[in-house]
């Protein structure tokens, strides 16, 4: 497959975790991926991995708050590929797990900013882009907290749920064209903010980021029909 023919698809928070795992495995199934993430270092490793598995990456650092940059890669992108094919938002943070009134208010801004705006910013700055290709897929993570929030968890659990009402909202927008956008829920995975929420949990419990970035690479493929839906990974299914 020649690099004109290859599928192009943005991945946010593509240096760790859940992110990285999904960029790795679309490079592995073809896609040219556009990675980004706020660590530079982080990425050169993650192209050097897809490079030695003969993939293809091109790298953006980028803090997902800015939102002005949001803009500036979605008009690079459309100057370079004229399209996108695919949309993967795994960027995100936790933020405090902390009493909703002690909730401390630069937190609760950044944690709002990056798991909610930056994501509307996002689908404002891609659409043209998803509406030009032939049949683009898009994949928010989203979270169990969305729909079941704990005590301690009000921030993240209001911005998942904030993201979810957003991308329900826009898939309805968007029925009738050929684009295909999803939610989707990793459930419990190996990952720094999982272990940073539960210290002491058993990670051998835990799927790993690779098994849930086959689910992501499904829903981005073109023959999926799937919309406006909310995916639950589930880990026997993996095994």
């Amino acid at each position: 497959m020649s690099a004109s023919e290859k599928k192009v698809v943005l991945v946010t928070g593509a240096s760790r975790g859940i992110g990285r795992a999904v960029a790795w495995a679309l490079a592995a199934d073809g896609w040219r991926v556009i990675a980004t993430a706020r660590s530079q270092k982080a990425l050169e490793q993650l192209d050097d991995e897809i490079g030695k598995a003969g993939g293809e990456a091109t790298l953006v650092p980028l803090d997902i708050k800015d939102f002005d940059g949001i803009d500036r890669l979605g008009a690079a992108l459309y100057e370079r590929f004229g399209r996108l094919d695919g949309l993967v938002s795994c960027a995100g943070v936790l933020g405090d797990l902390t009493p909703v009134a002690q909730a401390r208010p630069a937190m609760m801004t950044e944690v709002i900013a990056v798991n909610l705006v930056a994501n509307q910013r996002l689908i404002r700055a891609m659409d043209p882009l998803l509406r030009a290709a032939p049949a683009a897929r898009v994949v928010f993570t989203t979270s169990g907290a969305a729909r079941d929030p704990r005590g301690f968890w009000g921030p993240y659990a209001a911005s998942k749920a904030g993201l979810e009402a957003l991308v329900i909202a826009y898939a309805k927008e968007i029925a009738i064209t050929p684009v295909k956008v999803n939610l989707l829920n990793p459930g419990p995975t190996k990952t720094a903010m999982r272990y940073k929420a539960f210290p002491g949990e058993d990670q051998n419990t835990l799927a790993l980021p690779e098994d849930v970035a086959k689910l992501y690479v499904e829903l981005l493929s073109p023959a999926c029909k799937r919309h406006g839906e909310t995916v639950r990974f589930e880990k026997a299914l993996s095994s």
